[in-house]
């Protein structure tokens, strides 16, 4: 991609050089857009196409698998397509979301990458007049056995804390996971989660004929520049890693913006006619789709836009992706509104153009013209790409793998430092959780919850995806990415909604990757079709790969699901002794994926467990209708790690003993056998959930005052301090972050 300030190719010059090549423009895409303009482009135009049909923008090479997602249902009041998707939860009321990738800018500048992913991810939701109440993130490294892992850890975690606690808007969940395949390319992904009345959205278009544009928030600066197309790259050695491609965030800028757009949403609606958030390729891709989508013509004068460098030319001030700024489609004849609303919180609002009935894209700068574009092109016109899909080899493995256990206690403590499995308090202790004060459930159960003020509702939310699964089976691991985000939600006592996503893969045009896409992408359908949770919103991030080695494929499940009454929320944690300890669900040797498996051979491999959807759906009912019942007390995922570490996790943050007998291999322990849960009951409640949940839930044992965890399997009894394992539980990640190396 160009250098900053290099000076500009003639549109012959681009053609003969093919310097649009360096932009991420293939040949075959050059002579589309030469054909589809009449005419060779210019160097503004030239950059424009190359931001606006990166993948990062016009998804030419994964459209056509988002086409199969179910993305409508009766709660769904906007779908994909906006800047979040929106759900009804009844009372005039409806949760806006969305999660966002940055995982490019994070492994080049962690701080400032994570720091405006979260910026970011904001704005789309209050670009659609909600406001945020809550954050999550999802989070993927190598392992911490290398100085530069380590530095991404401590950079990213903190890009995230500071821009969220600045601005006011609490971190209340998310999920971190290691593994050598993201040592080159960590993943960042943020979700953000909004509150709005029916009333009040709003949709990112610009119509009506002489309706101004507005720009509003901060000015415009080189950093990000050619952001879109730097994501939709992999990484080399050789290839110098762009900084200038990251942008620069302040998060007490973006406050002041979302309080001023969110004035004048709410209190002025009749001045707005659309708004947007200049994200991805900045000014170009939301001025473009505003007006692409109200099939309308626009024309921006440059010389206006507030700019913070100087001398900056026209394909700089468009491709700039300088954050906390928006575009405003406003009613003619309410300008002194919005210059007075925006004035109020110190911030920018100038006029730079107008909607036009003509269908095309003009931009003018020092007066001449320096783009004439028809809309379509831009937006509609970019090439979609079927790609070859090649089954990979690995997935023609036939054999099972079983772990031989050699010492329960050994195997146990090992799995409590694992860095997956390990506490992560050190790192949501960074965020703040609680301001707003609507916060239920803080970070380390298995969905956080945030209550809905001046309601009896509360909103349960969480994000997930166990890639080593889909690595495995592609298909089989999306259903399960998907269901584990349910029955995390089902556990804290709400009824799933739909989700978001945020699809992590290698190049697509390696034809393995693609089929991983291609398979996820319709086992994650299957699951969203059979939990009714349809996709909303999301986002796809591929070339996550480094010489030519991809990640995992990774599709992270951010899910929202309504508690009606916030007296039904449920944690994970035991509640008090003698308190009955059940498994929802058959455990059975799964090990192929498994966390124990990483321990103890150091890879992944074997064929992938049965999975049963169906049964799936059975079990999540099931508890749902207990914790409406009332006769739960407490309720936890069983996930990584297996049924041993899931009892170990609701003992020691209730500092609360277990007593178990367990008749089936003592390895099975550490099995991560699907679709089961652990759940407390009270004793007067045993019969009544009995009769629930018959053949399916099996009694373990009791929750004991005294703090120790006893297991009693076939030929041997177990104790362990719960104290003592909550401190190597706690202190791992600690420990590990510390370690040198």
């Amino acid at each position: 991609m160009p250098n900053v300030m290099e000076r500009e190719y003639t549109a012959q010059e681009i053609f003969d050089k093919k310097w649009y090549q360096t932009w991420g423009l293939t040949d075959d895409e050059y002579e589309l857009i030469c054909r589809l303009l009449g005419r060779k482009p210019n160097y503004t135009e030239t950059g424009l196409f190359s931001v606006m049909w990166s993948e990062h923008c016009s998804y030419k090479h994964s459209k056509s698998i988002l086409k199969t997602f179910p993305t409508t249902g009766k709660q769904v009041l906007q779908g994909p397509g906006e800047g979040a998707g929106i759900v009804d939860i009844g009372d005039g009321l409806a949760v806006v979301f969305k999660a966002e990738s940055h995982n490019h800018p994070s492994a080049v500048e962690p701080y400032e990458g994570a720091a405006t992913g979260v910026g970011g991810i904001i704005r789309d939701i209050f670009s659609m007049g909600a406001r945020p109440i809550a954050l999550l993130d999802s989070l993927r490294f190598g392992e911490l056995t290398t100085p530069r892992t380590k530095y991404l850890v401590e950079q990213v975690v903190a890009g995230i804390s500071g821009y969220g606690n600045c601005i006011g808007i609490p971190t209340v969940g998310g999920e971190v996971a290691f593994d050598p395949c993201y040592e080159g390319n960590p993943l960042v992904n943020a979700m953000c989660v909004g509150l709005i009345e029916h009333e009040q959205i709003q949709k990112g278009q610009a119509k009506g004929v002489g309706n101004p544009i507005f720009y509003v928030g901060a000015k415009t600066g080189r950093d990000g520049i050619h952001g879109a197309t730097f994501a939709s790259e992999e990484f080399t050695d050789e290839k110098e890693q762009n900084r200038s491609a990251v942008q620069v965030g302040d998060p007490f800028m973006e406050k002041l913006l979302l309080e001023a757009c969110l004035e004048l949403i709410h209190e002025h609606s009749e001045a707005v006619v659309g708004i947007q958030d200049m994200g991805a390729a900045g000014l170009v891709s939301s001025s473009a789709e505003m007006a692409s989508k109200a099939n309308a013509g626009l024309q921006l004068y440059l010389d206006d836009v507030p700019q913070r460098e100087a001398q900056m030319t026209p394909y700089e001030m468009m491709l700039s992706e300088s954050q906390e700024r928006m575009l405003i489609c406003v009613r003619k004849g309410h300008e002194q509104t919005v210059t007075e609303i925006f004035a109020r919180y110190h911030l920018e609002a100038v006029e730079i153009g107008q909607v036009t009935d003509d269908h095309d894209y003009r931009l003018y700068h020092k007066g001449r013209c320096v783009a004439d574009i028809p809309v379509s092109a831009l937006v509609d016109e970019a090439p979609e790409y079927t790609l070859h899909a090649k089954k990979p080899a690995r997935l023609t493995e036939s054999s099972l793998y079983t772990f031989k256990m050699e010492d329960l206690a050994e195997t146990f403590r090992a799995l409590l430092q694992q860095p997956t499995i390990a506490s992560k308090k050190s790192i949501f202790e960074t965020y703040d959780s609680q301001v707003l004060t609507n916060t239920v459930v803080t970070p380390g159960s298995d969905a956080a919850v945030v209550r809905i003020k001046g309601t009896t509702k509360a909103l349960a939310m969480t994000m997930d995806c166990n890639a080593r699964y889909i690595y495995l089976d592609p298909e089989i691991g999306g259903q399960m990415a998907v269901a584990e985000a349910a029955r995390n939600l089902v556990a804290s006592g709400a009824k799933p909604l739909a989700i978001t996503d945020c699809l992590n893969y290698g190049s697509p045009e390696n034809p393995e990757v693609f089929y991983e896409l291609q398979q996820s992408a319709l086992g994650i359908s299957k699951a969203c079709v059979a939990l009714d949770t349809p996709v909303i919103s999301g986002n796809v991030s591929l070339y996550n790969e480094t010489n030519g080695q991809a990640i995992y494929p990774t599709p992270i499940i951010g899910m929202v699901g309504l508690i009606e009454d916030v007296k039904n929320t449920t944690t994970q944690w035991f509640k008090q002794a003698e308190d009955l300890i059940y498994v929802i669900g058959q455990t059975d040797a799964f090990f192929a994926g498994s966390e124990v498996q990483k321990w103890a051979t150091g890879a992944n491999f074997g064929q992938l467990g049965a999975f049963d959807l169906a049964k799936e759906v059975h079990h999540q009912q099931l508890v749902s209708q207990a914790i409406d019942a009332g006769i739960l007390t407490s309720a936890h995922d069983c996930a990584e790690g297996g049924l041993l570490l899931a009892l170990a996790e609701a003992s020691m943050q209730a500092n609360l003993g277990f007593s178990i007998e367990w008749a089936n291999e003592s390895s099975w322990l550490f099995s991560e056998t699907p679709s089961r849960f652990i759940v407390t009951v009270k004793p007067e409640h045993q019969l009544q959930f009995e009769e629930l949940t018959k053949e399916t839930a099996h009694l373990l044992g009791r929750v004991t005052q005294v703090p120790q965890m006893m297991i009693h399997t076939k030929t041997k009894q177990y104790c362990f301090d719960v104290q003592e394992m909550n401190e190597i539980w706690e202190g791992a990640l600690c420990n590990l972050l510390k370690k040198k190396v």
